[in-house]
């Protein structure tokens, strides 16, 4: 049995980042993933990713997001790689809802940089929206998008540059922990390990139990696993109609609060197609392995409806699509915290479709909790008492 003296379950966004930053602390880290990396099984694949700084979930979000920035910048410069396009963000909605006032407020608390344009404004600065009636702008010019695949598979190999060692295609069954060791057991093999992390995704619900075959609805970690639940969500690319949406001429990323929902969307980055996607509702899966990825009428009928009524150079009709999973928790905040049953295990989870920005951050956080116990990363309030009174 191979013994590191870490092991992380998980590659996609999260791990990852783990994996480098344990391999850059000179640690022997293994990690396993069921797929190869950069993979478009999970949520962690569909080019771009959104980055912002006005956090509307919760102002407790935006010194790590800052952080986050430090790091997807250090990222590039050691691996030479273009991983953060800061084109700016408009957000819409009505002043009351939850994108215009919370973004105001968290800019408001935290001093950052953010602008409130008119609509007569807006006609002539982002000329591919059409803004409806009564709804106030908020323009956040340090926002952007990460390239996601990229940003995984860079992490990937700068810790194997460290030393860290990834094995893919060979699924986790199970693992145990006897408060000194931990043993994970895939389909064909053992490992060993003084500590082990757990960023599986739509998978962490089960791969939070020991032995997931045997023990649903036993344990504090059963109670965890019950609390996540995985949505079907599905990104679509529209056709352009004209060159206003291009990144190369002032095009910006969108979010846009609609009364049928959470709207969001990338500058077009080929001059041909934009990225655009709801981000509210999705159904919910059952089975993350046999995910439907097929394009549906529900998929499509609700992003074209916003199309056809904020973006009237967009075709509403898209020629792409990918399908991914977010992984909810009942108040859409992150999980980062100790196994509620053993001290030699960590875990990040639940990222509620609003995670992968802060995969840099993150992932040192529990790098950093797991070797030392504590870490400087203001995660505090992403424990997983707050879920349980």
């Amino acid at each position: 049995m191979r013994q590191f003296d870490v092991i992380v379950i998980g590659a996609g966004g999260f791990g990852s980042s783990c994996l480098y930053h344990l391999a850059k602390r000179g640690t022997r880290v293994l990690g396993l993933d069921r797929f190869p990396a950069g993979h478009d099984r999970g949520s962690s694949h569909g080019d771009t990713r959104m980055i912002r700084q006005a956090y509307l979930e919760h102002p407790d979000y935006v010194p790590l997001v800052l952080q986050a920035y430090d790091l997807w910048r250090e990222l590039e410069s050691e691996s030479g790689r273009d991983l953060l396009t800061i084109c700016g963000l408009l957000l819409g909605g009505p002043p009351e809802g939850d994108v215009v006032s919370g973004s105001l407020a968290a800019a408001d608390l935290h001093g950052l940089d953010v602008e409130t344009p008119s609509r007569a404004e807006a006609k002539g600065r982002f000329p591919g929206f059409r803004v409806p009636d009564g709804f106030d702008l908020v323009f956040e010019p340090h926002g952007g998008f990460l390239q996601v695949e990229d940003c995984v598979r860079t992490h990937i190999e700068l810790a194997q540059q460290h030393g860290a060692e990834f094995q893919s295609g060979d699924a986790v069954v199970g693992w145990h922990s006897d408060g000194k060791s931990v043993h994970v057991r895939t389909e064909t093999d053992e490992y060993e390990a003084a500590s082990l992390i757990i960023t599986a995704g739509a998978w962490a619900g089960e791969l939070l139990q020991e032995n997931p075959a045997e023990s649903a609805g036993n344990g504090s970690a059963s109670r965890i696993a019950e609390l996540l639940e995985v949505r079907r969500k599905t990104m679509l690319w529209n056709p352009v109609r004209s060159d206003v949406f291009n990144l190369d001429a002032g095009g910006c990323g969108f979010l846009f609060e609609m009364p049928g929902g959470l709207f969001y969307g990338f500058p077009s980055l080929d001059g041909q197609t934009l990225k655009l996607a709801e981000h509210s509702g999705g159904e919910v899966v059952t089975d993350p392995l046999h995910l439907d990825r097929s394009l549906r009428d529900t998929d499509v009928n609700p992003v074209a409806g916003f199309a056809s009524e904020v973006m009237p150079d967009l075709d509403p009709v898209p020629i792409r699509h990918s399908v991914c999973m977010y992984t909810m928790t009942p108040d859409s905040h992150f999980l980062v915290d100790r196994h509620p049953e053993h001290e030699n295990v960590w875990f990040g989870a639940g990222f509620s479709g609003h995670g992968f920005k802060f995969t840099s951050v993150i992932g040192k956080a529990l790098a950093d909790l797991t070797l030392d116990g504590r870490t400087a990363a203001p995660v505090g309030f992403l424990g997983a008492r707050r879920l349980f009174g």
